[in-house]
């Protein structure tokens, strides 16, 4: 099921570039302040404030993301460059066949053909099994034991659909995430081992 619609990590673009690219933003500060920035905080300061970083922190981790190419900066002003991630996921090789790989249950293959395409939810099924097929598969991109801010959930959901909002609500209402007032955290779905 890894090939059916999860981030592709594999294909045209160079292997040291994706990792490059990934630990960029694998710092949590680092993460922080590229959400903060997709979220269209633009000044040091606000980034900072958003981020809940010392400034000192934020101008460095906005400086690394620069260098990295995954920020840019007019003047006093940061902008996330988002299509950078998306460039690298889009380079990725496209998964194989569904009904091409060993332990994909049939059903499960159904639903993803139907309801995805590069990776990403085109439609939110109606019915709640074919639903929960896909919020499974969603929620394991989060650890568990592992705390998020509710800006870095919602940058992990946007590359698997624009409406992040309705997507968290779904993985809060159907038992994949928890949340209490300034984080969540994963508490069921698949787990590999």
């Amino acid at each position: 099921m890894a090939a059916a619609g999860r981030l592709c990590l594999h294909g045209s673009m160079p292997d040291d570039e994706r990792v490059r690219l990934l630990g960029l933003i694998s710092a949590p500060e680092r993460l922080r302040v590229f959400s903060a920035l997709v979220l269209q905080t633009s000044g040091s300061e606000a980034v900072a404030e958003r981020a809940g970083l010392p400034l000192r922190d934020a101008l460095r981790a906005l400086s690394q993301l620069e260098q990295g190419g995954l920020v840019g900066r007019d003047g006093a002003r940061w902008a996330a460059r988002p299509e950078v991630l998306r460039n690298a996921v889009a380079a990725a090789a496209p998964p194989q066949p569904l009904d091409d790989l060993a332990g994909v249950e049939q059903e499960e293959a159904a639903v993803f053909r139907a309801f995805t395409k590069d990776g990403r939810i085109t439609t939110m099924p109606a019915h709640r099994g074919r639903r929960q097929v896909l919020l499974d598969h969603v929620a394991r991109i989060f650890e568990p034991g592992v705390r998020y801010t509710e800006a870095e959930v919602n940058a992990f959901l946007r590359a698997f659909h624009d409406d992040h909002a309705m997507l968290r609500r779904l993985l809060v209402d159907e038992g994949f995430l928890d949340r209490d007032a300034h984080h969540y955290w994963r508490c069921g779905g698949t787990v590999e081992v």
